[in-house]
């Protein structure tokens, strides 16, 4: 077996540029040094690594794709070393952007095993856990957190600095400048329409766990207290480890908030039931 690198001849390799074994790159491909590429990768016709990237193996990088390109940021000097990390199995389809940090040795980094639709975009800074989804023409913004496991609807957008919490579901065209609690179902603009339960039971999160995260979520936004209260009356029990990473997220959460439940809003009471069937 061959494992040298396979490239097509009309592809553009910086010297610098280092591929691993059994690395594929299509035609009209462009890999700029100092980029790593590590073993098993596909550069597909078109795309663009450029420069300051490390990804790690079996990564596949679609039709016209660009990673690593510079950040979207007036301020940004194109002279700083920052990068775009990946780890191994990703694949990031056709025309899609991940950015690399904004500061000097800052970075973009994204799991493992994550699957980016056509025309998704990741900005600068932004952190994108395993096994994360995320469906067509997807937004980004520099900063942006989003946890394990997480499912992202087509068109959905996100404000700089937002961070979306474990098994977390978003809807398409869902617009969010304020935080996603894990294990919730996120739509509309900056509401949640309830829980996550068939994620979480894909997840292996077991039914006693499952309860424990309801009972959380019902203190949090239909007892009645506000969020400071909920926090201060979750005092008074123990929880598991699930129900705690739900609280401690909506705890760090409260300089830009997390997102309001929809059918407290006028017109909003049958959005709740049909997120959870």
């Amino acid at each position: 077996m061959n494992d040298a690198p396979l490239i097509h001849p009309t592809a553009f390799i910086h010297p610098d540029a280092q591929l691993g074994a059994g690395v594929r790159v299509g035609p009209f491909a462009v890999i700029e040094g100092p980029a790593q590429i590590g073993d098993g990768c596909e550069i597909k016709a078109h795309a663009v690594v450029t420069g300051w990237v490390r990804m790690g193996a079996r990564n596949v990088i679609g039709y016209g794709a660009i990673v690593g390109g510079d950040p979207q940021d007036l301020g940004f000097d194109p002279s700083m070393n920052s990068w775009v990390i990946l780890g191994e199995g990703n694949t990031i389809r056709e025309y899609g952007t991940l950015h690399r940090g904004t500061g000097e040795g800052t970075e973009t980094r994204v799991g493992s095993n994550c699957f980016f639709m056509a025309g998704a975009h990741v900005g600068h800074n932004s952190q994108v856990a395993d096994g994360v989804i995320i469906a067509n023409n997807v937004l980004l913004g520099g900063h942006v957190h989003v946890g394990p496991g997480v499912f992202i609807g087509g068109g959905a957008v996100f404000h700089q600095w937002v961070h979306v919490g474990r098994r977390a579901m978003i809807q398409g065209n869902a617009a969010l400048s304020k935080n996603v609690p894990p294990f919730l179902v996120a739509a509309q603009i900056n509401g949640v329409a309830g829980m996550n339960i068939v994620g979480m039971r894909r997840a292996g999160i077991d039914a006693a766990q499952r309860k424990e995260v309801k009972e959380a979520f019902k203190l949090v936004y239909k007892s009645g207290l506000n969020v400071r209260q909920a926090l201060e009356a979750a005092k008074e029990r123990a929880w598991g480890p699930d129900a705690t990473e739900f609280f401690e997220f909506i705890a760090g959460s409260q300089k830009r908030g997390v997102c309001d439940l929809i059918s407290s809003r006028v017109g909003g009471a049958h959005v709740e039931a049909a997120a959870e069937e």
